[in-house]
């Protein structure tokens, strides 16, 4: 049995919460509850040496947090910054990171069995990274796995 499958007969009946966000025309969707704090963008210091995917470090109220460019991260064609633009920071396994996102779009309240498995190849984004496919509104938005997508 699949982690999916595992997690979504332990929830059965209940209702999660995921925060989500848009990668170009695509969405995603991660657990409300890693989600700390959603920011407009702000100043990122370069780091040398880093990942091309890793923006620099920012400092949030005198923390300082790593940020990732998802569309980097994920091979998506780069884009310039706008009003739009935000970073959500998010607990990784106890570590703050700030994911650099296109828009945020809204909080969306799904029931696991509208879940599907991750296809093989989904967006361009490897499918390691994706928990599963929610059917929202006649919309479909890719769940992240957030503990995959950073080791």
């Amino acid at each position: 049995m699949s982690t999916l499958q595992e997690e979504t007969r332990e929830t059965k009946g209940e209702v999660l919460q995921l925060a989500s966000f848009r990668l170009g025309e695509e969405e995603y969707a991660i657990d409300i509850s890693a989600v700390q704090e959603i920011n407009r963008m702000t100043e990122i210091t370069k780091v040398p040496n880093s990942p091309p995917y890793i923006e620099g470090v920012l400092n949030l109220r005198g923390r300082i947090i790593p940020a990732v460019n998802l569309r980097k991260k994920f091979g998506l064609p780069e884009r310039e910054y706008d009003r739009h633009t935000r970073i959500m920071v998010v607990d990784v396994e106890g570590t703050m990171v700030g994911l650099i996102v296109d828009a945020v779009s809204e909080v969306l309240r799904i029931s696991p069995e509208t879940i599907e498995p991750a296809p093989e190849m989904s967006a361009g984004v490897n499918s390691k990274y994706i928990r599963g496919v929610g059917k929202v509104n006649g919309r479909l938005v890719i769940l992240l796995d957030l503990e995959r997508l950073f080791k």
